[in-house]
């Protein structure tokens, strides 16, 4: 039996498809009463001392007393030691020598189930899934806990598996059914197999049956507008955005649907909206209605913004669109006050809108300051325009 070794607690949290597991053990109270000068029992109290000290969360120091102990020694337990020091191991993120000394725990007799859900995790963040499932079927009753259920549908995913895996959630399902967990898991597990349609309609299940947060609904919307599958997302994010107005993320990630789409103007809307609560999101809306071609409300939206060098730069792209030239190269004050001049991007901008304006020297002068290659080309463009606009201005009415 594991002496003095009460349970084990998995814990898994999941990525898109990962799973992570995090570890603690419970050990019994020890006392020790005395030490002795018996050989045999210097290497029990050793034990002893081991257990206290990872009772007390010391995995190192556990290593350190147990270094006293010879498992060679035929009088040693050689099951309790090697589980004691597979645990420290373990708990110190030493899996390969956790998942060894679990192993001759094992064939110095150690038999209790409750050792093979250790084992299970270090197999798994070994990345040895097949033997991460063969661990958690050998640990008796443990293997039915819910934890253990979605670290082994994980290993089988791993293992290319997805029959296998989508078959144990579902016996998740069967014991847990109030775990929605599994559920979720599994729309995951179709989207990544490519069956949209039964990816959204189990999406749709598990976000009616679990009072579903946020995060949920943007995490299952999220994957189906990877995949493409463009109106099951916005019919999940729609409900989200009634149910958390509040949500910058869902507000954004229903807007890059639509744009996904080509359909700018009702991301520019959604996005307008939830600025009203957000005011962070105000540039990003306005950019939405420039590209829409709504140049008039992108300016009008332009002005709350805060950041002014996001503004600046913003409001120049919108009066270039608008053919606002003189407006535009009116700006340079500030454009050199917030340091946008420094983007070359920017100083081309400008020069275009003093070359567009009739203003040549001015226009020159920022044309100077071209370093880039693709930029110094097109300001040699724009001074060929020059030339040609003073040589025979009727071109350029």
């Amino acid at each position: 039996m594991l002496k003095k070794l009460a349970c084990s607690s998995f814990s898994v949290f999941s990525g898109k498809l990962a799973v992570g597991l995090s570890f603690s053990l419970l050990l019994g109270c020890y006392s020790i009463t005395g030490w002795s000068d018996s050989p045999k029992t210097q290497q029990a109290d050793a034990l002893e001392l081991a257990a206290i000290m990872l009772r007390d969360g010391h995995s190192d120091r556990a290593l350190l007393a147990l270094q006293s102990v010879d498992p060679e020694d035929g009088k040693t337990d050689r099951a309790r030691f090697f589980t004691l020091q597979g645990l420290a191991y373990l708990n110190l993120n030493n899996f390969a020598a956790a998942r060894d000394n679990l192993q001759q725990a094992a064939s110095s007799g150690q038999n209790d189930p409750v050792l093979f859900t250790y084992l299970a995790q270090a197999h798994y963040a070994l990345k040895d899934y097949r033997n991460t499932i063969q661990a958690i079927d050998r640990s008796g009753e443990h293997a039915r806990n819910a934890n253990l259920i979605a670290v082994k549908s994980q290993a089988y995913w791993h293992l290319n598996e997805p029959g296998a895996a989508i078959s144990v959630l579902n016996e998740g399902q069967r014991l847990y059914p109030q775990d929605y967990s599994f559920l979720r898991r599994k729309v995951f597990y179709f989207v990544e197999l490519q069956l949209f349609h039964e990816a959204a309609k189990l999406g749709r299940q598990y976000l009616a049956q679990s009072q579903a947060a946020a995060e949920d609904y943007i995490a299952i919307g999220n994957a189906l507008r990877l995949s493409r599958q463009f109106e099951e997302a916005l019919a999940i994010l729609e409900v989200a955005r009634l149910q958390f107005p509040d949500n910058d993320t869902v507000a954004k990630l229903l807007a890059h649907t639509y744009l996904d789409q080509g359909q700018l103007n009702a991301a520019a809307f959604i996005l307008e909206q939830a600025a009203l609560l957000n005011p962070d999101l105000l540039p990003e809306a306005a950019e939405v209605y420039r590209r829409a071609n709504r140049f008039h409300k992108a300016l009008t939206l332009n002005e709350g913004v805060q950041d002014q060098k996001i503004k600046f730069k913003q409001r120049l792209s919108i009066l270039l669109a608008l053919k606002q030239y003189e407006r535009a190269a009116n700006m340079e004050s500030s454009l050199y006050r917030t340091g946008l001049l420094e983007d070359q991007h920017v100083r081309y901008a400008l020069a275009y809108a003093y070359f567009s304006s009739g203003r040549f020297a001015e226009a020159s002068k920022q044309l100077d300051h071209l370093i880039e290659p693709e930029l110094f080309r097109k300001g040699i463009e724009l001074r060929r325009l020059m030339q040609v606009c003073k040589e025979e201005p009727w071109k350029c009415i």
